[in-house]
Parts: C-alpha cells; structure tokens; sequence
C-alpha cells in the first residue's frame, strides 16, 4: 500500500491543465460496444477506474489499443463473452453501466452488484425500471445480475423515478438501439451525460433534448466508429480551486470548461472564494477574502447538493476543508448519502471545529488553525481522501495519508500535479 507525505503551509503557485472528465470516460468506454466499428476516445484520465474499465473491455474481447497519452482505440467487433469479471465489476461502482450497451449488442449480460465508494446505500433500483421498460427480464440472485431481451423495444414515456446519472445512462445506451422511440423524463443532464449523448449522435445515434431532463430518443439498427474528445473533469478543477484558495496559492487551470461551473462558482463565491476567466483557462487569484456568507436574516448559510445544475456532491468534501479556513459558520448537508462525512473526525483531530450533526449534516465553524497529522489518516473515498489532501496542504507540518489507491480511482496523476504547482507531496510505498 502506498501512502502520501505531506508537508503543509506552502501556497499552490503555477499552472496545470485540466484531466479529462472521469465520469465521462467511465461511460464512453463502454459504449463502444454499442458499434462493431473502430472508435478512438481523446482526454482519457490516467486513474484507477478507466484502467479497470478497460481491462473489463479486454476481457468481454474488445481490442484495446493505447494511441498516446489520453488516447485510446477500442475496437469491440469480438465480444467474446456476456458476463462480466467479478473481480473487476467488483472494484468500480460504473461496471453496470455494461448493462444497457451489452442488452443492446449481445442481448444479455451477467454482472455482480458493482463496487466503487462506501459514502451510503447507492440503489439500483432506477436503472432496473429502466431496462425493464425497454423489455429486459431481470433476475436478481445472491448479489448477481441475470438480464436478458429478445429485442429491445422503445419505452415509449419513461419517467425516471429518480434523476440518477448513470441509470439514465444505461437507459440511453440501451434505447439507441431498441426499436422505436423512448422519451425520458426526469432525466439527469450532468456534462458527462452530455458528453456521452453527444458521442452516441456522432456514432449514428439519434437522441434529442441534449442537456435537459426530457431526452427523446429514436432507436436506430445500427452505430459506426468515430472519434471524440471529451471535456474537463470538473470535480477536478473544483477540488484544485479549492486547494489553491485554502493555501493562499495562485494557480491557472488549463482547459477548465468553466462553462460547466456555474454553482460551484455560486457556492464557493458563498465560502470567500473566487476566480477569472481567460478563455477555456482558469485563474484563481492569490489573498482570498475566505469569508462565509450569512443567509437572508443573519441565519447560518447551509450549502446542499442537488442534480444537475445543481452543486455536485462530489464536491461536498472538498467544501469542507475549505469552510474551515473560513471565517463564519455552515452548515453543508449532503441528503443523498449517509457516510459522506464520516472523514470529518480526522479534521476534527487535525484541528477543525466541526460538528457531525447526523450522518447527513455538519456544522463547520472557522477558520481553524489545522495541524499535521503525523501518525496518518485515511483516505475513505476517493473525495475524502482527496479532501484530506487539502487538509494536509494547509496544515502546520507534515501529515501522512494512506488508503491513496481510493484518490488514484478518481484524480490523475494527482502527486505530480501538485508537486508541479511547488506542493511538498511525496508517494512512499
């Protein structure tokens, strides 16, 4: 197990750009199933997930070929099996997603219950409303998926029972080739889900209402190959905003797709921290304010996550370290899952004055002088973990972390990176 060791109190200065969206890469890597045709994705990040996801590919018989960095040939003419390898389904919460584009190839698939983060119960119970309305039998026995369909067919209206990301996913992978028309609502619209819509259109999809919650899709018979580049992974350029502001760095983010940070420019903005635009580029200034906003009244602000535009809630974590070093109080709520804060016991021990209200709610007063946590803290999930970091970027000496396969899942080459922007951060085994 490797561990990162770092030293704190040494301001982010310097330019990096911008990996690839994680979540996007995590679905169009399966999609390519959905063609028998040759398909080259661009800007894949470098991180735990894709690399299983792409021995999940190799394993079903797609050719996998690395073109350079980021680049990727995928070529699924020869899929040679139909149920997915445990032990690799089991390391990544995105292995279902094989659901909807292998119904459409081979007509059926066997898949354990996925793995990925432990921050609460994530069901799949939306996915399964899904498939079934495009016609797939589904069994469900001692944590093992059993689906199969003669032949997809349009759900005509589908209603989503919950705006879920990657249930909508496999819906739209399933009906692009289902015969006739699926019209989802409540669809969720991330840019991931934006990406992968677009990508299917260029592949011969035919999907309309791109970017909202009503998605009409019409069933085509067949995809062909193609080449895409997908955006910015912007759970990263938050987590790297936030890492500058609470080091009092100044820091540009290449290739950012600001356009995609609408509300978390908003509930940052709340938290004394702000940037500029340049283009594709973004610059976060040195000398913060860090200062809480209060709500309308003098109430203490509270900060939830929602889908879509909403603030993401992957970046719930992150705005945890950052409340921290600001002045004032929050209360940030994260009503979808349960343990996302249960890291914030090792915050507490760094120094932080936090109160874990309930398993959803904590209450955050700063700012709070952090100091290094020598002995170690774990890294839980991968934003947690990646939390910890920027505990550990602005702490008084030097704080180990362990458990950073769970970062790797989710950041490039994350040590580097830093470490290009004068962080003090070392990988020991």
């Amino acid at each position: 197990m490797s561990k990162f060791v770092i030293t704190g109190g040494v301001p982010l200065r310097g330019t990096i750009t911008a990996s690839g969206n994680k979540n996007a890469a995590l679905k169009l890597i399966p999609a390519c199933i959905l063609t028998d045709q040759p398909v080259v994705l661009h800007n894949i990040p470098t991180i735990q997930d894709v690399k299983n996801t792409l021995l999940i590919m190799s394993d079903l018989g797609a050719d996998v070929t690395k073109l350079g960095p980021g680049s990727w040939r995928i070529h699924a003419k020869n899929i040679q099996k139909t149920e997915l390898d445990s032990m690799l389904a089991g390391r990544t919460r995105a292995s279902f997603v094989f659901a909807g584009p292998m119904l459409a190839r081979m007509g059926k698939i066997t898949l354990p219950i996925p793995g990925g983060d432990v921050i609460g119960a994530r069901p799949l119970d939306t996915h399964v409303q899904a498939l079934r309305a495009l016609g797939t039998q589904i069994e469900v026995e001692q944590g093992v998926f059993t689906m199969s369909v003669e032949k997809l067919q349009g759900a005509g209206s589908l209603l989503l029972a919950e705006a879920s990301v990657t249930a909508t996913e496999n819906a739209i992978m399933a009906a692009v080739l289902a015969s006739g028309e699926t019209i989802i609502d409540n669809a969720a619209s991330e840019p991931h889900v934006r990406d992968l819509c677009h990508f299917l259109n260029m592949l011969g999809a035919d999907i309309a209402g791109i970017g909202t919650n009503h998605l009409i899709i019409n069933g085509v018979e067949r995809l062909n190959g193609g080449e895409f580049t997908m955006g910015a992974d912007f759970m990263e350029v938050g987590s790297f905003i936030g890492a500058a502001a609470v080091t009092g760095g100044e820091i540009r983010i290449r290739n950012a797709d600001p356009q995609n940070l609408g509300m978390v420019r908003l509930v940052y903005e709340k938290i004394g921290v702000h940037w500029l635009e340049e283009g594709n580029d973004i610059i976060v200034p040195p000398g913060q304010p860090l200062r809480i906003d209060s709500a309308l009244g003098g109430r203490i602000l509270s900060v939830k996550p929602m889908p879509w535009p909403g603030f993401p809630p992957d970046l719930m974590s992150i705005a945890v370290v950052m409340a921290t070093q600001a002045s004032g109080s929050i209360i940030l709520h994260d009503w979808m899952y349960e343990s996302r804060f249960f890291f914030v016991d090792n915050l507490v021990f760094m120094g932080a004055r936090i109160v874990l209200c309930d398993p959803h709610r904590v209450l955050v007063q700063g700012p709070a002088r952090l100091y290094a946590s020598p002995h170690g803290v774990p890294s839980p999930d991968v934003r947690a973990g990646m939390a910890m970091v920027l505990a550990a970027l602005c702490a008084e000496g030097t704080s180990v972390i362990h458990n950073i396969q769970q970062i790797d899942r989710g950041y490039e080459q994350i040590e580097h990176k830093l470490q290009s922007l004068g962080a003090q951060v070392e990988r020991v085994s």
